[in-house]
């Protein structure tokens, strides 16, 4: 087992993290900006180093001060958690030639599975369903329109290094093609630092499930079941419940054995997720892969009463998986609420401030995911997520009469959240009978309350 270990990242997985490593006796070491000198998880480590200025290209992406944070405190390999350097090859590959264990894929599985075009050719070549697309480099816009029409009205333009809902326009019709095209070119390189753009057929309101995957360093995978993923907004999720109540067994299990299949096509190691898209005729179609842990493990752990960030620790210690397939049960139901500090109202405007007021729920089927406490100033820096709220129940319905208990019992004071947009959710009838998909936010709530 390792004994030490760097976590590159900050809040809530920060603190997840460090919690796992506490009950598997492994030591951990924070990083942390100078705008998070006061953030919990600097508290809650074992030892915390700053890595520089608030902005993230200066600290939570700055790859030198963070291996040399590393070497500096004898770590022995480094938790890149979700977001900044979870899934940069460079950052991976770095960390290897610094001996440096990175708790995560091979660095060349992240190369890969990070440019969406090539991913697409390896998932066709494993009998893997993709949304029919095209595979090959796009030279030109005079090329990307030409394709465009062969593949046909309405399509997906997408950056292929992209992630997180970046770098991503739907095009109806051929009039609103070049706009949207020059857009994501921009967006692709100022977040990914590439523009290159892949494009593909648009799936008309489908829903987003994705799968778990744990695979070991001894070719063995497996995977947890599935997660409901499709309220988004901006293609951002923002509720997410486990198992789906559009799936029935015989769908689940073979999308289950298509996203192991998946993973074993490109001898995947540690946590990983993948993503499709399914249309309302239950027909799937491989999306993405993630090469991380997912914002919204938790209700996948709540299910299965696997803790996927310690599965990630022993695999990256080199240990065998000992969950075989037969073993994963699939009891009760899970929802995630991610809370953020924002403003529905206000087109969900960051909401930055001190925290001045705070009471967490608690009690039977409730867990909190979180790095606040009374007195602490959410910075302006980072993403406006400040924690997750997870319920556990026998069933969907008591799963929800949870939550909604719960989200009446959070009070944050100081800073606007979100906390009652989704109780709106919860309380809205088509989210209750389980009839939505990933345009359900936008068309029936968004849109209603603008």
């Amino acid at each position: 087992m390792l004994k030490k270990i760097l976590i590159a990242n900050r809040g809530e997985i920060a603190i997840r993290i460090i919690r796992a490593c506490r009950e598997l006796d492994i030591r951990t070491v924070a990083i942390y900006s100078e705008g998070d000198k006061d953030a919990l998880h600097t508290q809650m480590a074992d030892e915390a180093i700053c890595v520089g200025g608030p902005l993230t290209k200066d600290s939570y992406l700055n790859v030198t001060n963070i291996l040399s944070a590393c070497v500096l405190t004898g770590c022995e390999g480094i938790h890149p958690g979700f977001g900044f350097l979870s899934e940069n090859p460079k950052f991976a590959k770095m960390c290897e030639e610094c001996n440096i264990k990175f708790i995560g894929p091979d660095f060349e599985v992240i190369e890969l599975m990070g440019d969406k075009a090539k991913a697409r050719k390896i998932m066709k070549k494993a009998n893997v369903p993709v949304v029919p697309g095209y595979e090959g480099e796009i030279n030109s816009y005079e090329h990307a329109l030409k394709i465009s029409n062969e593949i046909g009205y309405p399509l997906m333009i997408k950056a292929a290094a992209g992630g997180g809902g970046k770098g991503i326009r739907i095009v109806r019709e051929p009039g609103e093609f070049k706009h949207n095209y020059e857009a994501a070119k921009l967006e692709s390189k100022a977040c990914f630092g590439e523009d290159k753009l892949y494009i593909e057929k648009y799936i008309e309101c489908p829903r987003h499930i994705e799968f778990q995957i744990l695979a070991d360093e001894y070719g063995n995978i497996i995977h947890l079941g599935e997660r409901e993923c499709s309220l988004q907004r901006n293609n951002q999720k923002v509720l997410e419940e486990a198992p789906s109540c559009f799936l029935d067994k015989s769908l689940r299990n073979e999308m289950g054995k298509v996203a192991v299949r998946a993973a074993k096509a490109v001898n995947y190691k540690n946590a990983g997720t993948i993503e499709f898209l399914v249309d309302k005729n239950g027909h799937f179609y491989f999306m993405e892969m993630n090469t991380r842990i997912q914002v919204e493990h938790p209700i996948t752990e709540m299910i299965t009463n696997i803790d996927i960030v310690k599965e990630q620790l022993k695999i990256a210690s080199n240990m065998k998986l000992d969950i075989t397939q037969e073993d994963v049960k699939i009891n009760g139901h899970a929802i995630e609420c991610r809370i953020n500090a924002e403003d529905p109202s206000n087109n969900f405007r960051p909401c930055p401030g001190v925290i001045n007021e705070l009471y967490v729920p608690s009690g039977p089927g409730v867990r909190v995911d979180s790095a606040i406490y009374c007195g602490y100033e959410i910075p302006p820096y980072y993403d406006s997520m400040i924690g997750k709220l997870i319920t556990f129940g026998d069933d969907r319905e008591n799963a929800i009469i949870k939550m909604k208990r719960a989200l009446d019992e959070f009070a944050i004071g100081g800073v606007i959240t979100n906390i009652d947009f989704q109780y709106e959710i919860l309380e809205h009838e088509d989210f209750i009978n389980g009839d939505y998909n990933t345009s359900f936010i936008e068309t029936k709530l968004v849109n209603n309350n603008a």
